[in-house]
């Protein structure tokens, strides 16, 4: 195991009814920019839920933050605030307004070109403004975590950044603010869940036992609840159980000490940038791709990720890693995700842009070993056709 060090401050308030805890975990004295998405908040009654439990505070609202945020939308917020003079910000909605709120905290304190924020990948960053989250769809992660990833639409980059002065205050997840959710989001949900803990597991053994039986323990839930969670979207155990498992993947823990990839995420962010398919959509086309190119070096964590995740034990190791590959595709077919461009129109004429988006945004070195090239990547790419 590698050496590692382990923060998060993020409080999680978890169940249903949790929204009326606002009126103790924003301060009293706060004037608060509320940021969500399209109007599904105010017709589920979200919003007003939120509204009523801020009580007599100051507040404002910033919607029209939609899937992969954009920079050019975020300015305005950040603009709002300087303007009306916000001191709290507070994202209602999934992982793309998080995303968006985690990116307006750092730039209304940033000083200078605030893309440089995400060109730098957060290390301009000093500070943010506070802010809460309230989730209402489980998918990224991101109520939990220090990361964000935006938009230039009109340059059609899309970046990421980090740094500890974005992590949530708080995070309320309440699985019942899931149920009127569409099938198309709970479904890229789960596997947006999924390839997270892909790209944290399946790379090579660091011998860290811990960190494995966790990651193998939210893959097998993901598998056994993602179809449940389709089927009957008024569980509330399930999607309980969806909401903590995404929450899960990526808070950090699975992560510490252990080597991770994220080659997927970062081809996946070109297909999105360049040809607007959801994000868990391109993860679902390029991780089974990418599993096969780089099975020889991920065979022991292949054969690992086939016996304790998917139970397979028969026939060679090589056929064992191939099969759990199989697997991997047929959950998220199953999940109502397609897996080749070819299902969304898309045809051998995006390689090369693709490739050549790739180099400009200085994704030539991917993967666990650095190894993976824009030669490599256009092979992924044409074996997802």
């Amino acid at each position: 195991m590698k050496n590692f060090e382990f923060y998060n401050p993020t409080r999680i308030v978890f169940g249903e009814g949790k929204i009326a805890e606002l009126n103790k975990l924003v301060p009293k004295e706060a004037k608060v920019l509320i940021l969500f998405g399209g109007e599904s908040a105010r017709k589920t009654g979200t919003l007003d839920e939120v509204e009523k439990a801020l009580g007599n505070r100051q507040i404002g609202l910033f919607g029209g933050i939609a899937a992969n945020p954009r920079y050019e939308t975020l300015i305005k917020a950040v603009d709002k605030i300087h303007q009306e003079g916000y001191d709290y910000l507070l994202a209602v909605g999934g992982g793309s307004v998080i995303d968006g709120t985690k990116f307006v905290a750092a730039a209304a304190n940033f000083s200078g070109d605030s893309w440089d924020i995400l060109t730098s990948g957060g290390e301009k960053v000093n500070t943010a403004l506070p802010f809460g989250t309230v989730l209402t769809l489980p998918a990224t992660g991101s109520e939990m975590n220090k990361n964000a990833v935006i938009t230039r639409e009109a340059t059609h980059s899309k970046r990421a950044f980090m740094h500890d002065t974005v992590y949530p205050q708080f995070s309320i997840l309440d699985p019942v603010k899931t149920f009127t959710l569409p099938p198309r989001q709970i479904s890229n949900g789960v596997i947006d869940a999924f390839v997270h803990v892909m790209e944290q597991y399946l790379t090579y053994p660091a011998n860290a036992p811990v960190q494995d039986v966790f990651a193998e323990g939210l893959l097998k839930t993901l598998i056994d609840i993602g179809p449940k969670a389709l089927a009957n979207p008024h569980d509330y155990d399930t999607r309980a159980s969806l909401m903590w498992t995404a929450t899960l993947a990526l808070n950090g823990l699975i992560g510490v000490g252990v080597p991770q990839d994220w080659s997927t995420h970062m081809l996946g962010h070109e297909i999105t940038a360049l040809y607007g398919l959801d994000h868990a959509q391109t993860l679902a086309i390029v991780l089974p791709s990418m599993l096969l190119e780089k099975r020889p070096q991920k065979q022991a964590k292949l054969v690992q990720y086939a016996q304790q995740v998917w139970g397979i034990h028969e026939g060679s190791e090589e056929q064992q890693a191939i099969r759990a590959i199989e697997l991997t595709r047929e959950f998220f077919e199953r999940m109502n995700v397609k897996t080749r461009f070819s299902d969304y129109n898309l045809n051998q004429d995006v390689i090369e842009p693709l490739v050549e988006s790739l180099i400009k945004n200085g994704m030539a070195a991917l993967g666990e070993h650095h190894d993976i090239t824009p030669e490599i990547s256009r092979r992924i790419y044409i074996a997802s056709l």
